[in-house]
C-alpha cells in the first residue's frame, strides 16, 4: 500500500479505460466502528452482491472483483489504517492500493474511470498542519496530513540553576539569564518552524503549550506563519502523538466546516441567490444561467454539466456521497443531466451511472480545484452541486 499523495491521486484520474471496466474501492476499516474483520467483510459482500446485481460491465470484471476481494480479506493492518482505496484493472495493468490514517465513505463502482473523488477531498481537506508545541525549555514541531505524521523535531534548552541561597544577587543574575536563554530558546523554535516551512511548506499552522509561552513564541514567527495560525491550544509539549493527532482532528474539522462556508457563501453571492431562476433544478434539461464577467457561477447538474463543456469552470463545488446517473457523449465529451442526444454534437449519448463522477473526473483534467462539503445545508438547497466560473 502506498501513502496518498497529489501525485498518485492526478495518475489515477487520467486513466480512463477503452479495453475493460476499472474497480474502484473504498471501505472503511476503521476499529473503533468495525471491531471484527468480518464486520467490514460483511459490508465488502453487501457491496460486492449489489455490484453484481446491478450488472452494467460487472460480468466482464468479475476476475479484478474477486482480486479486490481476495485482498481485502487477506487481511489488513489497522493498528494505523482506518479507511482504504483499491483500484483493479487487468485489461489496463492496474492494481493500486491506497491506506489512509483517516475514514472513507463505503463504494464499490465498476466504470471506465478510476473513482478519485474520495481521494481528492482528501487532498483538499486535510492539509499540511504544523503543530509547535512549546514551553520555555522544550519544543516540539511536528506535522500531521491526513491523521499521519510527516516531519517532526525536537528542541531542549536547559535553563541555568542556582542552588545556592545564600545571596540575592546571584539569585537574581540567575534568573535574568534564565529569562535570557528561555527567549533565545522560544527564538530558535520559531526559526525551526520557519526553516521547516520553508523545506516543506505547511498550509496551517497551531500552537500549543502555556499560554505566556504561546503569546511569546507568537511574537518571535515569522510573518508568513504568523497569518497561518488557526488555533491556540493549551496541550502540554509532552503530549502523546495520539492526543495531539486527536486534537489536529477537531481543528482541521473546524477549518474545513468555515472553509465549506466560505466557498457555498461565494457560490450564493456568485449565483445571485435570492433569483430562484438562476439555480437549475438536479436533473433538470435546462441549464441554469451562467451569467458572465468575474465572479459569475451556477448551481444545479444541468448548468454545472454545462459549464465544464464550455471549459469555463474555475471550482467545481460538490457535496460529498451525491452521486447520480447521467449521460456522455463520446463524440464530443460532453456531459449532460438529460439525454440520449447531445445539444453540442447532436449525436447519440451513453448512460453513465454516476455522472457526478464523470464531472469531477473532468473538472481536475481542466485544471479546476473541487470543494467536497460535508453537511453543508446551504449546498443541498442548491441542488447538491455549483461551480464557480472564470468568466
Amino acid at each position: 500500500m502506498g501513502p496518498l499523495t497529489a501525485d498518485m491521486v492526478r495518475s489515477l484520474a487520467a486513466r480512463k479505460s477503452t479495453t475493460g471496466p476499472i474497480v474502484s474501492l473504498y471501505l472503511d476499516v476503521d476499529g473503533q466502528r468495525h471491531i471484527r474483520a468480518r464486520d467490514y467483510e460483511h459490508e465488502l459482500d453487501r457491496m460486492l452482491r449489489e455490484v453484481r446485481e446491478r450488472g452494467g460491465g460487472a460480468e466482464a470484471a468479475e476476475a479484478d472483483l474477486r482480486r479486490v476481494e481476495a485482498f481485502v480479506k487477506a487481511g489488513i493492518d489497522r493498528s494505523r489504517t482506518r479507511g482504504i482505496a483499491v483500484f483493479a484493472s487487468s485489461a489496463d495493468a492496474l492494481f493500486e492500493t491506497v491506506e489512509l490514517a483517516v475514514g472513507v465513505r463505503n463504494h464499490l463502482a465498476v466504470d471506465h474511470i478510476v473513482h478519485i473523488r474520495q481521494l481528492e477531498g482528501l487532498l483538499e481537506r486535510y492539509r499540511r498542519y504544523g503543530v509547535l508545541l512549546i514551553d520555555r525549555q522544550r519544543a516540539r514541531l511536528m506535522v500531521f496530513r491526513a491523521g499521519e505524521v510527516h516531519d517532526r523535531s525536537e528542541l531542549f534548552d536547559e535553563l541555568p540553576r542556582h542552588d545556592d541561597d545564600g545571596g540575592g544577587w546571584d539569585r537574581d543574575h540567575v534568573r535574568d539569564h534564565a529569562e535570557a536563554q528561555a527567549q533565545h530558546h522560544l527564538r530558535r523554535a520559531a526559526q525551526a518552524a520557519f526553516s521547516l516551512h520553508q523545506e516543506r511548506p505547511f498550509d496551517h499552522l497551531v500552537l500549543s503549550g502555556p499560554e505566556a509561552a504561546v503569546n511569546d513564541v507568537e511574537r518571535e514567527l515569522h510573518s508568513y506563519l504568523r497569518e497561518r495560525i488557526v488555533a491556540r491550544l493549551h496541550l502540554p509539549v509532552t503530549s502523546s502523538d495520539d492526543e495531539l493527532r486527536a486534537a489536529v482532528a477537531a481543528v482541521e474539522a473546524d477549518v474545513e466546516r468555515a472553509r465549506a462556508d466560505t466557498v457555498v457563501s461565494r457560490l450564493r453571492d456568485a449565483i445571485g441567490v435570492a433569483g430562484a431562476g438562476l439555480i437549475g433544478l438536479p436533473g433538470s434539461s435546462d441549464p441554469a444561467p451562467i451569467g458572465s464577467g468575474a465572479g459569475s457561477g451556477v448551481a444545479g447538474l444541468g448548468g454545472v454539466l454545462q459549464a465544464l463543456g464550455e471549459h469555463r469552470v474555475e471550482v467545481l463545488v460538490v457535496s460529498e456521497g451525491y452521486a447520480t446517473a447521467g449521460w456522455s457523449c463520446p463524440g464530443c465529451a460532453r456531459l449532460a443531466a438529460v439525454g440520449p442526444h447531445c445539444t453540442q454534437c447532436e449525436g447519440s449519448m451513453e448512460r453513465v451511472e454516476d455522472v457526478v463522477e464523470e464531472a469531477v473526473e473532468m473538472a481536475l483534467a481542466q485544471s479546476c480545484r473541487l470543494a467536497v462539503c460535508e453537511g453543508n445545508a446551504d449546498l443541498d438547497v442548491l441542488g447538491r452541486i455549483g461551480a464557480l466560473l472564470r468568466f
